[in-house]
């Protein structure tokens, strides 16, 4: 494991690199739900209106290498309930940056008063992601047939987790 990664809320100075890493995981097609990339623009409205952005920055050549998004599931009764997004630059994946970013992410969750960390559509052939999310806690809900298009047009299963915080 990297040991000269550092996380942090973003910063203004992060949001192009941000949208880099976004985008590379929104025109993959495989994992995120948005079909849109973010351009300068709406990245500033997207991340501004989150709860909270974290980013893993390496330390020694201050380049970020990794995000997440987190924000409410719902409102109202179930705005304990939040949701998360992540991303790893896919030159970075496999260097456990995604298990730190998770990590930090559940306790900027439990900062925020949230009680519930749930991922609604986590695609059933992210085997990384679910065995990560399994190694830390979180119970899968069952499996959604067919709950996710990915970019070639096939439909992939989508698989509910979730964490009590």
């Amino acid at each position: 494991m990297r040991n000269n990664i550092i996380l942090r809320r973003y910063k203004t100075d992060d949001i192009f690199e941000m949208i880099d890493i976004w985008n590379e995981v929104v025109e993959e097609g495989i994992a995120f739900p948005q079909e849109e990339c973010l351009n300068e623009e709406t990245a500033k409205i997207f991340f501004e209106s989150q709860s909270y952005c974290g980013v893993a920055e390496d330390e020694q050549t201050g380049k970020i290498l990794g995000l997440y998004i987190l924000h409410p599931n719902n409102v109202g009764r179930c705005g304990h309930i939040c949701n998360a997004s992540y991303a790893v630059l896919s030159n970075n994946r496999g260097k456990h940056i995604g298990e730190k970013l998770v990590l930090d992410c559940i306790n900027q969750a439990r900062r925020a008063s949230f009680r519930i960390l749930q991922f609604n559509a986590v695609v059933a052939t992210n085997i990384h992601a679910r065995h990560l999310y399994e190694r830390i806690g979180f119970k899968q809900l069952g499996t959604i047939p067919n709950g996710f298009r990915m970019k070639n047009g096939k439909y992939e299963d989508i698989c509910p987790y979730f964490i009590e915080l």
